[in-house]
């Protein structure tokens, strides 16, 4: 028969404060037992050798973990109407069922989650029943984080490519371009140039070790039918923290449709970003050609670019005036500073003199084809 303890505290009408059990000694739940907590849980003592389940029940108010000390639980049952608040992690060795309510953790402290560890799992999540803020997770197998905002559960999925690490996750339901937490402001307009267009209906924090990947998911609130054409276009994007721009994270695979999907990235690093969320490439109607550039090495407008160029197969041509041959190359990166490697051997591995110059921009994979103009000034 399985022992169960139910803390309950019932108070007169004079009181102002809610109850609270505070821990300062050792509390302990054998296998097999329970514990109920209808009021707050204060933890300042040992309370993480625990085998059998800790529930929060509360039909009317809000609950609170919080303490000085981290709490550890088997099983964890979260039936709270009015939100389950951490102040303080709250580990899980085995599992959680978000029955009713959520769990809300502190985004402005990311530091503060709720912890699963040793590939613990959870059951039960829905739009209104996840983890409202920070998550982690400690394990070796494929995780989906159960995190939302503004009822709507948004999991970030990955595998922990390092053992004995952990990854955290959390989800906004925000504008990217004006973040309620975050110091910095994640300019949708600052992108790498094969990036057309980012997402600024939502965003995922995500913290793991190097050679992560992530697959994202959508619903029909994300507007993934404005971003892109056709589901192959999507990207996953990240905003880079050294470069201050979104750079593009990859697609290695898709499913669904415009209403409800997934997304893979390739790997990456997340040290190195700051947030993800969904984007689109620039497509070959959108290429844009600077025709005017100075490459006279001062940093600023030194190469011909073409924005966008970097995700197509190609192959460039320059002439000059008199049609003959001055540079070509396949697949062009927007590196060329006006050296000609072709035409007369006087002109090679020199920079050409100023004046216009035209080009021929050829599309390997639709075999389109486009000519102009271009001038150099020094």
């Amino acid at each position: 028969m399985k022992k169960l303890i139910s803390i309950l505290l019932f108070l007169s009408n004079f009181c102002f404060a809610q109850p609270a059990l505070q821990n300062s000694g050792n509390i302990q739940i054998h296998q097999d037992g329970e514990i109920g907590f209808h009021i707050d849980l204060v933890n300042n003592g040992t309370f993480n050798q625990n085998l059998g389940t800790a529930g929060f029940y509360n039909s009317t108010n809000s609950l609170s973990i919080s303490g000085t000390q981290v709490p550890r639980f088997f099983d964890m049952e979260v039936d709270v109407v009015n939100h389950l608040f951490l102040t303080i992690n709250t580990e899980v060795i085995n599992s959680v069922a978000y029955s009713t309510g959520d769990v809300i953790t502190p985004r402005s402290n990311p530091s503060i989650s709720l912890d699963y560890l040793n590939n613990s799992f959870y059951i039960l999540e829905t739009d209104v029943t996840n983890t409202n803020g920070y998550a982690s997770f400690n394990g070796n197998t494929e995780f989906s984080f159960p995190i939302g905002d503004d009822d709507k559960l948004r999991p970030l999925i990955t595998t922990n490519s390092t053992p004995n690490s952990i990854i955290k996750a959390a989800y906004f339901n925000e504008d990217p371009n004006f973040p309620s937490v975050f110091t910095t402001n994640f300019d949708t307009n600052s992108i790498e140039s094969i990036v057309n267009q980012v997402s600024i209906i939502e965003f995922w924090d995500f913290d793991g070790p190097n050679n992560s990947f992530v697959t994202l998911t959508w619903d029909s609130e994300s507007g993934i039918d404005i971003l892109v054409p056709d589901l192959l276009s999507l990207r996953v994007v990240g905003w880079h923290i050294t470069d201050q721009e979104w750079k593009d994270l990859g697609n290695s695979n898709v499913t669904g449709t415009f209403t409800e999907g997934t997304i893979n990235s390739f790997v990456f690093n997340p040290l190195d970003y700051e947030i993800l969320t969904f984007g689109a490439l620039v497509t070959e109607d959108e290429l844009e050609i600077f025709n005017l550039f100075s490459p006279n090495d001062d940093g600023t407008n030194d190469t011909f670019v073409i924005r966008g160029i970097e995700s197509f197969e190609n192959n460039l041509k320059i002439y000059n005036r008199w049609g003959n041959i001055v540079f070509e190359v396949n697949n062009y990166q927007n590196d060329w500073n006006g050296t000609s490697n072709a035409g007369r051997i006087i002109r090679r591995n020199q920079k050409l003199p100023a004046g216009t110059y035209f080009y021929t921009l050829e599309l390997k994979e639709s075999g389109r084809a486009s000519t102009g103009w271009l001038y150099i000034n020094y």
